[in-house]
């Protein structure tokens, strides 16, 4: 970064401090991960100055014979991982992937069922404060208030009751799999469009260690980052009866020019995704989770569902006597980073909620294995039962950086062990 640190210093210390930061901590947010330098370099390529409205063979503008391949290459890869009959690799993120569906499939005010946020679903699963809860008639599924688990029986009496238009299923904070063939079942009862939020767990799908929703959903979106270890983007993968429709919905429906640069860095992203090493990854993403999750019910936290399934869980700290924010504030200090979020239930406001809320997928990308894992129970045992010992908190965050030099994080080798 020579230029950026000629032309603007300031801009050039501000990215050397964030590399810094997420190669010196420990990452636990759920949604980050550390993509390759194949990844990054190809984000950062000249691609980053073309405009390309339209799709392969169909633009609105000339020079797209290169941008065509790529973006062709990026379709083809994602077909072949996932087993999918259309992609469109488009969508700028999840967000407006999942919007997309919804102009693809329905009319304001129409009917959607979705997971409930407080319980682990998403904003753009009809929370009233997206436009998902706004511009459609938004009814919600809850977990179980005795398993803390999804109780599908509830869920197909809901369905039944609110005859929606589109369900969908997925979320960002619930650490079980989802049962996609009693999704189906219910949506096909209901005359539903089934519509599959992968985001999370993609990667873990495409490293065959979760079940797939493509065989069941209509349409599944995705983000390319998170467990998939991508670029900041998304994609739709659906039935080919639905191509048109979700083609139309992207563009000209809710954007315009594809990010060229991202779209050449998911099909890198893809190639590194179908590799031996990948499964190896995604297997290990879940046994760290799993790892951790005993740990810390051994030391008293009570997690939802009682674990987890995949790469995430969500822990209700009432117990400990101290907010999801407090934690997350003392945790960030003693280097470890995760995100307060709410709890099934939670009788405490959303911006200063009950729990927490970590994942395993970037840990792992560094090396991290089982016994990182028992010494990270360790060290947020330690910190939850003094969050407010200034000295305590710094001697982990040294003890942390210790461990942090022995894995570099890919993409940031450059800065040495």
């Amino acid at each position: 970064m020579e230029s950026v640190k000629d032309f603007d210093p300031e801009m050039y210390s501000l990215v050397k401090q964030e590399e810094k930061r997420q190669a010196d901590k420990i990452r636990l947010i759920a949604s980050e991960n550390y993509v390759s330098k194949p990844v990054l370099e190809t984000t950062g390529s000249v691609l980053t100055n073309k405009y390309s409205e339209g799709y392969a063979g169909k633009r609105y503008y000339e020079g797209q014979q290169l941008i065509d391949q790529i973006e062709l290459l990026a379709i083809q890869r994602a077909k072949n991982l996932f087993g999918a009959e259309h992609v469109n690799v488009q969508p700028y993120s999840g967000s407006p992937a999942n919007i997309a569906v919804y102009l693809a499939f329905l009319n304001p005010g129409d009917t959607i069922l979705g997971m409930a946020l407080p319980h682990g679903g998403h904003l753009t699963h009809g929370a009233q404060a997206s436009i998902s809860g706004r511009y459609f008639n938004a009814q919600s599924y809850a977990l179980d208030g005795t398993t803390g688990r999804l109780n599908y029986d509830s869920i197909r009496e809901k369905a039944l009751a609110v005859k929606p238009k589109l369900i969908i299923a997925g979320h960002s904070a619930y650490p079980r799999i989802l049962d996609f063939e009693k999704f189906r079942l219910i949506a096909d009862e209901v005359g539903a469009i089934l519509m599959v939020d992968m985001a999370h767990f993609a990667g873990l799908v495409a490293g065959g260690v979760h079940p797939s929703p493509v065989p069941y959903a209509d349409v599944v979106t995705t983000t390319t980052h998170k467990s998939l270890r991508g670029p900041r983007g998304a994609m739709i993968l659906c039935k080919e009866k639905h191509a048109a429709a979700i083609d139309k919905a992207v563009f000209p429906g809710v954007q315009g020019g594809p990010h060229d640069n991202t779209t050449a860095a998911i099909a890198v992203a893809l190639k590194e995704a179908s590799t031996e090493s990948f499964k190896q990854y995604t297997k290990q993403v879940i046994k760290n989770a799993s790892v951790l999750a005993e740990a810390l019910a051994r030391k008293g936290f009570s997690l939802i569902t009682g674990g987890t399934d995949n790469h995430l869980m969500l822990v209700d700290l009432t117990n400990k006597g101290l907010s999801g924010k407090q934690a997350a504030k003392a945790l960030d200090k003693a280097g470890i980073v995760l995100n307060y979020n709410a709890v099934p239930f939670d009788k405490r406001k959303p911006f200063d909620p009950s729990g927490i809320r970590m994942g395993t997928p970037a840990v792992t990308s560094r090396g991290f294995k089982e016994t990182e894992m028992l010494q990270l129970s360790e060290f947020i045992d330690r910190v939850i039962q003094s969050p407010e010992d200034e000295d305590s908190l710094a001697q982990i965050a040294e003890e942390i950086f210790a461990i942090c030099a022995h894995f570099p994080a890919p993409g940031l080798e450059h800065l040495g062990a």
